[in-house]
């Protein structure tokens, strides 16, 4: 039986016919918390090198949606704290795009709110893709002859999806009942339904049934969401059209109103208006894909030796199979005699677990949160808008940093209340500010800068600067900093 389009549908569509490219919108605002500890709030998944070396799988993303036809300029949500890490990565892979701040996170229905509203200022009928930025997906041209076969859909008033052909009964995704086929549209489908993560059993059954991963992408006209979201979500799209209307510019990023975004119902898009629209398609696709939601799943899409062991890092292997080995840093990390684990060895952090119970690491995270482990969140290596600082060690009334400024950059204008620091420069050249001096402090050149002094570091050079940092007093915390002044808005 072929489904038809109502008429109320195409008269939506009646100047929906111009196939103008599609605007792919990146979620990125995860924490990643059970890829711990290499994913952490401080540095999550989406931005982390843990499938391939060279890229994240937010710069993947954004590579797979630019320098097509398909595809115009990309949006990307994310949260406040991540913003200098995502314009660092789209420089590093040449990609320009929006990007709007999320004041907190809000599920994804507040997220896909703001992203058709934002869109729909430019064109009403602009037609969206949604995506997240931490899967994995190994036929970039699939994908996007995929979006463009299903964009077809969505300029026809549907809120279409990708929906996977599982590989395996798996109990960790959702799945969609594909439903009749769309007039004039070869393998598009109505969904008659959008079923939980099932039990194993269940997801036997829903496999043999011709059900599909449901893997979070969604295509749509933004009219049509709108309309959707005023139908079965109206305090989302309130919410989210009044954080967009009173949004503010600070540098290069769009802030979300705080107080109206805060007024957004936590729900995600699928409870929100998938399960309820009656505008739902789907297009089975069947290109290799991953949302890396745990070690195993990590393990599952790297490349194995013959004994099925996928390392990373400086890692030694004695009579172990079937096991993920992730090293970080210079540190050796060896195995003897295990089967079906995973071994992630950071420099301050060390997981070993069943790779069958990975799933389980969020509890793992949650627990030490609840003990305050620092570890929880703060990698050791912490990033910013002009660099990165690194601990090398912590003890009573001092603390070690080493600490990089990328060319350019400079830190705020700051003083501290209960410690004094030494820098002492091991590459290139620090322009120093102290109070009403300025300094330059060459290679194997150290500066003391008292308690109280107005300071502020800066690199002029054509090099990436390193320094050494010791700080000694009273008390060493991050929050013992007073800006004065700070070129990143912070």
């Amino acid at each position: 039986m072929t489904y038809h389009v109502s008429p109320s549908v195409l008269s939506l569509t009646k100047h929906g016919d111009r196939k103008s490219p599609v605007r792919p919108v990146i979620l990125c605002g995860g924490s990643g918390t059970r890829l711990w500890p290499a994913s952490r709030e401080s540095m999550p998944k989406q931005f982390s090198r843990l499938v391939n070396p060279d890229t994240s799988t937010f710069q993947a993303a954004a590579l797979r949606v630019a320098d097509t036809p398909v595809f115009g300029r990309p949006i990307v949500l994310t949260y406040a704290d991540a913003r200098f890490i995502v314009t660092e990565q789209l420089a590093q892979c040449g990609v320009a795009a929006d990007i709007l701040l999320e004041p907190e996170r809000r599920d994804s229905a507040a997220a896909v709110a703001v992203a058709a509203v934002h869109a729909a200022r430019t064109d009403p009928q602009a037609v969206v893709l949604i995506l997240a930025a931490d899967h994995v997906i190994g036929d970039t041209e699939g994908f996007r002859q995929a979006v463009a076969e299903a964009a077809e859909g969505a300029r026809r008033g549907m809120i279409m999806t990708l929906g996977i052909e599982p590989t395996r009964p798996a109990r960790d995704y959702g799945y969609i009942r594909p439903g009749a086929g769309l007039e004039e549209l070869p393998g598009l489908h109505t969904v008659e339904r959008f079923v939980e993560k099932p039990d194993l059993a269940g997801a036997e059954r829903l496999i043999a049934e011709g059900a599909l991963w449901n893997a979070g992408y969604f295509l749509f006209r933004a009219d049509t969401m709108i309309a959707e979201l005023e139908a079965h979500a109206p305090a989302v799209i309130g919410a989210a059209r009044a954080a967009v209307d009173a949004a503010t510019t600070d540098l290069d990023f769009v802030r979300l109103d705080a107080a109206a975004f805060a007024e957004a119902p936590k729900i995600s898009i699928d409870y929100a208006v998938m399960e309820r629209t009656t505008r739902a398609g789907v297009l089975p696709v069947s290109f290799p894909w991953s949302d890396v939601g745990t070690w195993d799943a990590v393990w599952q899409v790297l490349d194995r030796d013959e004994q099925g062991n996928a390392v990373r890092g400086r890692v030694e292997l004695v009579g172990t199979s079937n096991s993920l080995v992730h090293s970080e840093g210079e540190g050796l990390t060896t195995v003897v005699g295990l089967d079906d684990v995973v071994v992630v060895a950071t420099p301050d952090a060390v997981l070993v677990a069943s790779k069958s119970q990975s799933g389980r690491v969020k509890e793992l995270v949650a627990g030490l949160r609840k003990k305050a482990h620092p570890e929880a969140d703060a990698h050791r290596r912490m990033y910013r808008p002009w660099g990165w600082y690194q601990r090398v060690d912590i003890g009573e009334r001092f603390q070690v940093k080493r600490i990089m400024v990328k060319v350019g950059g400079r830190l705020s204008l700051q003083k501290h209340f209960h410690r004094a620091e030494h820098w002492v420069v091991v590459k290139g050249t620090a322009e120093v500010t102290l109070n009403e001096q300025i300094i330059l402090v060459h290679e194997n050149e150290g500066i003391y800068l008292p308690i109280g002094a107005l300071h502020r570091l800066t690199n002029p050079g054509k090099i990436p600067l390193e320094l050494i940092e010791v700080q000694v007093g009273s008390y060493t915390g991050e929050d013992d900093i007073v800006r004065v002044e700070d070129v990143y808005g912070r």
